[in-house]
C-alpha cells in the first residue's frame, strides 16, 4: 500500500501523517510530497526517515492513495495526472468539492456512495465536516428545514503564518502578516474573499456542502464565518430548525450514540465543548443543546472540533480507511 501525502511539510498535511501513524493506516511505502525546494529534504514517519518526492517522481511511482493537502491550483493540475495512473485522490481543497462529478465525503454520513471508478474524492471543508456530522442524526430523524451558524474559527485555519501573526503579537513583535488586521485581542469577522452577494467563500462553503454531503437541496443554511485568535479548533454556534418536533431528552440520547461525537453538557458543572479540550482529538464535541424558545420545532447547539484533525487531516485518513476495507483501491 503505496501512500503519497501532497504536501507534507505544511500545516495539515503533518497533522495527516502523525493521523497515518496513529491509526496505524496500512501504509508499506510512504511518498511524502512537498514544493521543489524542499525535494530532498526529510520527514519522519513510524520512526524511519523518508525524503521529499517531487511531484512528477510521485506520480511516476503510481501510488495506490494520495492524499492531498496543497492548494486548489496544485489539486486542479496534478489529482488528474495521479488518477490517471490509476490512483485514488483524496483532496483536501476547495478545488473539487462542488464538482457535480465528484463525490464529497464524511464517512459517517456518505462513503457508502463511493465505488472504485472515483478516482478523485473531495474532502470538505473544516467548519462544515464538523457541523454535518453533528446535524445528520438530527436531519435523519425530524428533517432539517433551516440552519443558521455562526462560527468561531482557529489561525490554524489558515495556516502556519497565521499562527506566527498570532504568537508574534502576544509577544510584541513585528513580523509578517496573514490577516490585514491584528488577530490577538480581536476577531475578524470575515473568513476567504467576498463574493458578489456579500457572504465570503468560507460561508457559502458552508451552505452549499452542507447539502452536497447531506444529499438535500432542501435544507436552507445561512453562515457568518469568523476569526478569533485560537488555536485548538473552530467552533459553531448553531441553530436548527425541522419539520418534525422533538424532545430535548431524545436529543442528547441520540448524541450519546452517534459514531464520532462527544456529548459534553452538563451545564450544573459548567461543562460543554471547547476547543482548548478538543485540540488533538478527532471527534466532534457537542453541547449547549436546548430549545429555542422564540419559535417552534428549533434547537440551539454548540459544535466544536480540531479543524487540522477531524475538519481535515482525519477526514481523509478516514475516507482511505473505507477505500482499503472495502478494497476500492
Amino acid at each position: 500500500m503505496k501512500i503519497a501525502v501532497v504536501g507534507a511539510t505544511g500545516l495539515v498535511g503533518t497533522v495527516m501523517l502523525k493521523v497515518l501513524e496513529e491509526r496505524n493506516f496500512p501504509v508499506t511505502e510512504l511518498i511524502p510530497v512537498a514544493s521543489e525546494r524542499s525535494v530532498g529534504k526529510e520527514v519522519e514517519f513510524k520512526g524511519k526517515k523518508y525524503k521529499i518526492y517531487s511531484m512528477d517522481a510521485a506520480i511516476a511511482a503510481k501510488p495506490e492513495i494520495a492524499i492531498f493537502s496543497a492548494g486548489g491550483s496544485t489539486s486542479l493540475e496534478c489529482a488528474p495526472k495521479f488518477a490517471a495512473v490509476g490512483t485514488t485522490v483524496i483532496d483536501n481543497s476547495s478545488a473539487w468539492r462542488m464538482d457535480p462529478t465528484k463525490k464529497l465525503i464524511v464517512p459517517e454520513i456518505n462513503a457508502h456512495e463511493l465505488t472504485k471508478e472515483h478516482k478523485i474524492i473531495a474532502n470538505p471543508n473544516c467548519s462544515t465536516i464538523q457541523m454535518v456530522v453533528a446535524l445528520n442524526p438530527l436531519h435523519k430523524k425530524y428533517k432539517i428545514k433551516r440552519v443558521v451558524v455562526s462560527t468561531y474559527q482557529s489561525v490554524t485555519g489558515t495556516g502556519v503564518k497565521a499562527v506566527t501573526q498570532l504568537n508574534n503579537e502576544r509577544a510584541g513583535i513585528k513580523g509578517e502578516m496573514a490577516y490585514k488586521y491584528p488577530i490577538d485581542l480581536n476577531v475578524i469577522p470575515q473568513i476567504d474573499v467576498f463574493t458578489e452577494n456579500g457572504y465570503t467563500k468560507e460561508e457559502m462553503k458552508m451552505v452549499n456542502e452542507t447539502k452536497k454531503i447531506m444529499s438535500d437541496n432542501s435544507i436552507n443554511v445561512t453562515a457568518t464565518t469568523v476569526r478569533i485568535p485560537v488555536m485548538g479548533g473552530h467552533s459553531e454556534s448553531v441553530n436548527v430548525e425541522f419539520e418534525n418536533d422533538f424532545d430535548v431528552k431524545d436529543i442528547f440520547e441520540m448524541f450519546r450514540n452517534t459514531p464520532g461525537v462527544i456529548l459534553q453538557d452538563d451545564i450544573a458543572n459548567q461543562i460543554y465543548p471547547m476547543p482548548m479540550n478538543a485540540h488533538n482529538h478527532d471527534e466532534v464535541f457537542v453541547g449547549r443543546i436546548r430549545r429555542d424558545e422564540s419559535q417552534p420545532k428549533t434547537l440551539n447547539l454548540w459544535i466544536v472540533s480540531d479543524n487540522l484533525r477531524k475538519g481535515a487531516a482525519t477526514n481523509a485518513v478516514q475516507i482511505g480507511e473505507y477505500l482499503v476495507k472495502n478494497k476500492l483501491v
